[in-house]
């Protein structure tokens, strides 16, 4: 009987506290396994509208993702655990099956994730939370062990 191995832990995040809490078990999860952490910061549909009208700069949303990911950094570096990250549209408007759900999916396939952790929907309710909705299609439809919290 061999045991169990894990390389790569994929960690979606968006802006919710649900989604730290998440990328905290993704590091734990990977410095259990010797693993490294892949963070996918996912864009909530309001952002990519907004980014589409014009109504806010690309700029402004790659200072709130790199605050986001130097956040992500110092918790892996605070477990000795090597951190790559991506980000993505969680929606686009002229495509119906790209939603947050496939685009974890997606990129679990490309970074050749092996272990998801996905925060549950948040408590908040807060529209502009994608990742609580993602959670129920990402855990029907991975190939990979999902853990949700």
């Amino acid at each position: 009987m061999s045991a169990v191995a894990f390389d790569r832990v994929l960690a979606p995040l968006d802006r919710s506290e649900e989604s730290l809490e998440a990328a905290e078990y993704a590091v734990a999860v990977a410095e259990q396994y010797g693993a490294d952490v892949h963070a996918l910061y996912l864009l909530e549909e309001s952002v990519v509208r907004s980014l589409e009208s014009g109504e806010l700069e690309g700029d402004t949303v790659a200072d709130d993702t790199e605050d986001l990911m130097e956040t992500v950094d110092r918790l892996a570096a605070d477990h000795d655990v090597s951190i790559s990250h991506s980000m993505a549209l969680g929606f686009v408007t002229t495509q119906l099956t790209h939603h947050p759900g496939s685009v974890i999916l997606d990129t679990a396939e490309a970074v050749d994730a092996d272990f998801l952790v996905v925060p549950r929907e948040p408590i908040s309710g807060n529209p502009d939370e994608v990742l609580g909705k993602a959670a129920e299609y990402v855990l029907q439809y991975a190939s990979q062990p999902v853990l949700s919290v």
